[in-house]
């Protein structure tokens, strides 16, 4: 193997890559970065055989081949190469010479024989959505992922598609997350779900965009491409709870408010929420003032604000991290909250259209 390509270029792809490389395992060959050149292109892969992420770049190929080299290292030495035009070649089987301006380097490398092969999903279903769309789907919802190992399924988030849309939810057992998006697909009904941790290099990934993105749908892998980046992940297999039971049916209590006001006045009361192991903000609705309280053994915070009731006057307590999570999502100026009890979750959605909704579980007050 031997050729020529811009340093900028490398260093790129190698970013974008080295993402899906295997940080702690058995198998050293997941930790290298795969390069093959062929016809005037470089194409670099890495994979931890849960995602996969392959990018292509302009390259001169004096000679065509393929090698694996150390991810981590090959990397942090492109990276400083930049501005640089490098030359790479292989001297033998397993030696990879790195050569910019009057300089060289020269690393060890693995057999690309050995690197896992990354298959093309056969016969798959499509679903096309615009990229800002699918970053979209993915930001609003992924916060709400469980992070434990109690309950696998819940480790990923849900995407249903029917009739052209395309939900996608998140559950942790405290809190529900769930956004909809128009899309185009192949099937009208289907679901399937998704690592977190592969939605999150998805959305670092995908630039963001009016440009659609096509995402291939295997029975137990999704593959996405844009061009020059594709993308592969594994599919969580098994059965997703019914979030339709959780969602409250009616309610008793809806207030509108200002996102940014309600936003402000959270951040405020956690700053002495977050000092006290529950995290505690108390929610007192009357009349028109939704009234935040939040206390520690150093002090405590009162904030006003003024809200639209419909219904009952409520109380009830939150933890302030699941709010706030909420409200980092949310573009509205104006948003609608649900109550039924003081111990029932409450839903928080837009106050124009049904885009998207979060539940969360109150905490009990002990008076």
């Amino acid at each position: 193997m031997k050729l020529i390509c811009e340093g900028l270029d490398l260093s790129d792809a190698v970013l974008k890559v080295i993402r899906a490389t295997a940080v702690r395992t058995t198998n050293p060959i997941l930790e290298g970065i795969k390069l093959h050149a062929d016809e005037d292109k470089l194409t670099l892969s890495a994979t931890d055989l849960e995602i996969s992420i392959e990018k292509t770049i302009d390259a001169d190929v004096k000679i065509p081949g393929d090698v694996v080299v150390p991810g981590k290292f090959f990397a942090d030495f492109v990276k400083k190469l930049s501005n640089e035009q490098i030359e790479l070649s292989l001297t033998n089987e397993h030696s990879l010479k790195i050569k910019y301006t009057d300089s060289e380097g020269y690393l060890q490398c693995l057999s690309a024989e050995e690197f896992p092969v990354i298959k093309e999903i056969s016969a798959p279903e499509k679903l096309t959505l615009t990229k800002n769309n699918l970053k979209e789907l993915i930001d609003k919802t992924i916060f709400s992922v469980a992070v434990d190992d109690a309950r696998p399924i819940l480790k990923g988030c849900l995407f249903e598609i029917d009739n052209g849309m395309v939900t996608a939810v998140a559950l942790d057992g405290y809190r529900l997350a769930m956004v909809k998006m128009p899309a185009e697909c192949t099937v009208q009904k289907t679901s399937f779900i998704i690592p977190a941790r592969c939605l999150g290099e998805i959305s670092k990934l995908v630039e963001a965009s009016d440009d659609p993105i096509d995402v291939l749908i295997g029975e137990k892998h999704i593959f996405l491409s844009d061009g020059t980046t594709k993308i592969m992940t594994r599919l969580i297999e098994g059965e997703f709870i019914n979030y339709h039971q959780v969602i409250p049916n009616s309610t008793t209590t809806t207030i509108t408010i200002n996102k940014a006001q309600l936003e402000d006045g959270l951040e405020r009361a956690s700053l002495l929420a977050r000092m006290d192991k529950n995290n505690l903000v108390k929610f007192d609705i009357r009349d028109k003032v939704l009234t935040l309280t939040s206390a520690s053994n150093i002090g405590n915070v009162t904030e006003n604000i003024t809200i639209s009731l419909e219904g009952k006057d409520l109380q009830i307590a939150f933890n302030a991290r699941y709010l706030s999570d909420c409200m980092h999502t949310i573009s509205d100026e104006f948003i609608k909250i649900n109550f039924t009890s003081s111990i029932a979750p409450c839903t928080i959605c837009s106050a124009d259209d049904d885009k998207y909704l979060y539940l969360i579980l109150p905490v009990r007050i002990v008076e």
